[in-house]
């Protein structure tokens, strides 16, 4: 019998959620994991460097968060609405996938304008879903202006349960140093923990860093909606691996070192492109990965992440990979330590 997802619920009390990031990004909570002694402490995160030897590798996801939160009104009624950009279907004729807020209120043919002077026009043209979607965006001038006033128009698109504004620092906050390839919705979270610092004194030390892209979308978020997990399916998300990546990660396969995932979504392109001969390949398209438990990881035999919500598709993947019940008990001393959750929140380590 599979594991269902009432399995993956528990109380997490509201103030636990990371409305803030740590003051400095190295200095938040880490919490280490051993599977092989069971064992749990309570550490700094630039304490990190402690757990890893020469050459071991730590695998990052270079995908860089986009602007993707619109505000414009509705035609006629001037209503306020909210235009969450997910995903660009075609550059040419600029066709976006979008979720809509308040959803009820806009249909087939409105127009959204954006903008003070408004020069930015929106047209919806297809209904995707019952909150999504597909607008055409209507400007006057090239391809490149166009992104450009998309980005000069848009917020940094934190998560909902951060109830306050959008503040000036959350526009670096809410992207990793080594952030590079545009096209994500949502920050790859343990990511965030890094600073320059830190990628220094690990590159020193003689770590391997091998980049890979996935461009998280709300797939990673969606709520699971059935109780048998073998039903979910998760969202398409765009994802690459290149030669660089392959070979760094493969050389360290052979001989045997830790190759540490750094995040839930450089461990979901990894378990995406794994060959026959369970060695890492290259690889560029789509993936809906969905990773809950019983499953038997390929490639990573570490990892770091943050602390996730009750039910999500985050969480199975870490109890997939940590153990459930080992998971279970790291959790309930999350709480009792009151470790911060979420995309601002503490993080931990799982060797």
């Amino acid at each position: 019998m599979g594991m269902k997802l009432s399995q993956f619920n528990f109380d997490l009390p509201k103030e636990l959620l990371a409305e803030y990031p740590s003051e400095n990004r190295d200095e938040s909570r880490l919490m280490v994991l051993n599977r092989k002694e069971q064992t749990i402490e309570h550490k700094q995160f630039k304490d990190l460097i402690d757990y890893f030897e020469p050459n071991d590798v730590m695998v990052l996801n270079n995908t860089k968060v986009f602007p993707a939160r619109l505000y414009g009104n509705k035609e006629k009624t001037g209503a306020r609405i909210e235009v969450f950009l997910l995903r660009e279907l075609n550059p040419e004729t600029r066709l976006w996938d979008v979720l809509v807020d308040p959803a009820r209120k806009i249909r087939i043919g409105n127009k959204l304008y954006f903008g003070d002077d408004e020069s930015l026009v929106a047209e919806v043209i297809d209904n995707t879903t019952s909150r999504g979607r597909t607008l055409r965006f209507l400007y006057d001038g090239t391809y490149t202006e166009f992104r450009n006033k998309l980005t000069e128009l848009g917020e940094t698109p934190l998560p909902k349960y951060i109830k306050r504004d959008v503040e000036p620092d959350d526009a670096e906050r809410y992207q990793t140093i080594y952030a590079k390839e545009e096209g994500a919705v949502a920050a790859p979270t343990a990511g965030l923990h890094f600073s320059k610092h830190l990628l220094k004194r690990l590159e020193i030390k003689g770590i391997d860093f091998a980049e890979v892209t996935l461009h998280v979308g709300l797939g990673t978020f969606s709520a699971v909606e059935v109780e048998d997990l073998s039903k979910h399916k998760m969202d398409s998300e765009e994802a690459y691996i290149h030669k660089p990546a392959t070979d760094i990660i493969n050389n360290a396969l052979s001989e045997k070192r830790r190759i540490c995932a750094i995040g839930t979504t450089a461990m979901r392109v990894l378990e995406s492109a794994v060959s026959s001969n369970h060695s890492l390949n290259e690889f560029g398209g789509w993936t809906n990965k969905f990773i809950f438990p019983p499953y038997d990881f390929t490639i990573a035999n570490c990892m770091v992440t943050n602390f996730h919500t009750p039910k999500s598709t985050l969480l199975m993947m870490v109890s997939a990979f940590a153990g459930h019940e080992f998971m279970k008990k790291a959790y309930e001393e999350a709480v009792k330590e009151k470790y911060k959750f979420y995309t601002y929140g503490d993080a931990m380590l799982i060797i």
